[in-house]
């Protein structure tokens, strides 16, 4: 089974992903597709190499303009659709389509990444492919404390109403992530964009005693050494187009392990679990308003029965939680 990132929507579900996977014994590829990017791939090494020197904090952001968000009217879904379906076990709002000219504001066909409903906002979307980078380069499978806090102070307060809707993810966020070695942060805005930093305006910068290294998307990657007098250190991506990814790699490597039954595949559902898992974490702490401890081995939030109430959720209808 090939599936896209994020795996779930919530960490229970993601469990019960991997439960299957292990139980039936078949290969779950997840569209982590940054793991087989060559320049993703050749930064890991350098990472490893020591050549950035002692890392003790990663900063992983996304960037992007915007503004005040403007309702979308609420219509009847398109005939071919079968919006219940659609919706599935989660609460079936109005249908509403895309504002012409605006990407992502109405919740069909892209911009459900943004209703908390269905999705988890950009950290639930964008923020699995940075935050799995982190995860690909240490040895610790998930962060001991997490603290979030974020608004729509820009995009406004989110509306529902019969006649109208608005997304209502935060329009920025910031999530703090302790692990027993390093600090990892995420954090993104859709407004003022971001055109004053090094590289692009997404990725991950890892800083370390001997520089700061950016793993980037569409210009690859680049190593800003302490000492100035060294000189900078640039990979090129090696991307495809239309869309600059490397989906046709992760294709590849998804059948090869089908193959060669002995080898999971280099996105494997634990992978993309964990990865997921850290964006829900940060999620779950910004809807709580408080810090959270976590027990990565059990998966639950130490000495907090509520917040882990919200490790799962109920589903509507006639939709079955999944078990294994």
């Amino acid at each position: 089974m090939y599936v896209e990132k994020p795996v779930s929507q919530t960490i229970a579900e993601g469990r019960a992903m991997v439960e299957a996977a292990r139980a039936t014994g078949k290969m779950v590829q997840v569209g982590t597709h940054r793991r087989v990017s060559a320049h993703n791939m050749s930064g890991m090494d350098f990472l490893r190499s020591g050549k950035v020197g002692k890392i003790g904090s990663v900063r992983c952001f996304v960037h992007y303009g915007g503004g005040r968000e403007k309702p979308a009217k609420n219509t009847e879904p398109p005939k071919e659709l079968d919006w219940d379906m659609w919706c599935g076990p989660a609460p079936k709002r109005h249908y509403c389509g895309n504002i012409p000219g605006s990407w992502g504001n109405g919740i069909h066909p892209k911009g459900f990444r943004n209703y908390l409903d269905y999705a988890n906002g950009t950290l639930g979307d964008w923020g699995i492919h940075w935050l799995d980078q982190v995860l690909w380069w240490t040895d610790e499978t998930a962060p001991k404390r997490v603290f979030s806090t974020g608004g729509r102070p820009v995009a406004g307060l989110a509306i529902y109403t019969e006649e109208h809707q608005t997304t209502d993810a935060p329009d920025h966020q910031t999530a703090v992530y302790e692990f027993e070695d390093f600090t990892m942060t995420w954090e993104h805005h859709k407004f003022a964009g971001n055109n004053t930093d090094k590289g692009e305006n997404v990725g991950c910068y890892f800083y370390g005693t001997e520089g700061v290294f950016h793993q980037g998307w569409r210009e690859g990657w680049t190593f800003y050494p302490h000492n100035k007098k060294a000189p900078l250190i640039h990979q090129a991506p090696e991307l495809h187009l239309p869309d600059s990814q490397n989906i046709r790699e992760l294709w590849s490597d998804f059948l090869a392990s089908i193959e060669d039954k002995k080898r999971l595949p280099v996105c494997d559902i634990e992978i993309g679990h964990r990865a997921t898992t850290a964006s829900l974490l940060g999620m779950l702490s910004l809807k709580l308003g408080s810090s959270l401890e976590w027990d990565g081995e059990r998966e639950r939030v130490v000495g907090d029965p509520g917040a882990n109430a919200h490790l799962r959720r109920d589903y509507r209808g006639d939709w079955e939680y999944p078990s294994v």
